[in-house]
């Protein structure tokens, strides 16, 4: 996969991406929290300032991005703007200005604040997801199964096990136009039809029964549904709560950059909005966890940054050759 690291103002370089050529960007710019942001080192203290003489200069460093953006992004590309909750509300406004659908999505980030004494913990990020379509580029994740969702999903039971009900026909929002998803099947003596199409094909459906994979209602003319196994289970499919993936620990070994995101975080969101061999962009990408993800997922990337200590960082960590 080739990974470009481009030193230079994010701002500036954008101008030169391809039209329609980025499927997904990453957008971590500083917060405005009016602070300095500092990793102490054996050698010496690596960050950056996020402070702002005021909102209209902290405006102007993010929205000639977000502008740029819309050119860069293939059709049904998507855009992530990354904040703190706590600072949400100019991004936010940016955000619906320049994209038609834009989502929210909550990442709690830690678990609580010790250190806090007066005021609530912040302990939740929100990151905008950004598109210029009704239907932005999705592919299905997942999370792991809380105590809660397992209980009141998988409540049948088998010889298999424990097993959810998963759709195995369309419904009125999702009719499909596969002439082939429309058929009869005849089941305990019952001809079955799927009004809006059936989500398998007649093979598949027969393999599905011969396994006793469908889960067949006793009351007359109820659906039928696909048995979803416990033990199988991916997870359950992703909200826009993420509550499972953590911030990198203060001090912890893999942290090099003072508000260096795990790369877990980034996986997920490459995973969900691109394909392999796309390309993700990030035009403030600190440290380069940005990259990492993409490489990881078979991902080409485009990475500005104008930190040389970030820079150096990225070259000497993860070996990204840097221009």
């Amino acid at each position: 996969m080739d990974i470009k690291y481009l030193e230079g103002d994010g701002r500036e370089l954008m101008t030169e991406v391809a039209d329609n050529s980025i499927a997904t960007i990453y957008f971590d710019p500083p917060f405005n929290t009016g602070k300095d942001y500092r990793l102490d080192t054996e050698e010496d203290a690596i960050g950056f300032s996020d402070i702002f003489s005021s909102d209209n200069e902290y405006i102007t460093l993010i929205e000639p991005v977000l502008k740029d953006a819309k050119r860069v992004l293939t059709k049904d590309g998507s855009l992530f703007f990354h904040i703190s909750a706590e600072e949400m509300l100019i991004p936010q406004v940016l955000c619906q200005k320049h994209f038609k659908n834009v989502q929210p999505i909550f990442w709690n980030r830690c678990r609580s604040k010790n250190n806090v004494k007066n005021k609530l913990g912040a302990v939740m990020d929100v990151i905008f997801w950004c598109s210029n379509t009704s239907k932005p580029k999705y592919n299905l994740i997942y999370q792991p199964l809380d105590e809660y969702y397992a209980e009141n999903s998988y409540k049948n039971k088998d010889a298999r096990g424990n097993y959810a009900l998963g759709h195995i026909t369309y419904t009125r929002t999702q009719k499909t136009n596969n002439k082939d998803r429309y058929y009869t099947k005849t089941i305990n003596g019952v001809d079955r039809e799927a009004l809006y199409g059936w989500r398998v094909s007649k093979e598949e459906l027969d393999g599905l029964l011969s396994e006793d994979r469908i889960h067949i209602p006793t009351k007359k003319g109820a659906n039928l549904y696909r048995k979803i196994y416990k033990h199988e289970s991916k997870g359950k499919p992703a909200t826009n709560l993420w509550d499972d993936v953590h911030s990198i620990a203060m001090g912890g070994d893999h942290r090099k950059y003072p508000t260096q995101k795990p790369v877990k975080l980034l996986e997920r969101i490459i995973e969900m909005s691109s394909d392999p061999g796309d390309t993700i962009l990030d035009p403030m990408a600190g440290s380069g966890t940005t990259g990492v993800a993409a490489r990881n997922l078979g991902r080409n990337a485009i990475l500005f940054e104008q930190n040389p200590e970030a820079v150096e960082i990225m070259a000497n960590k993860f070996n990204i050759k840097t221009t």
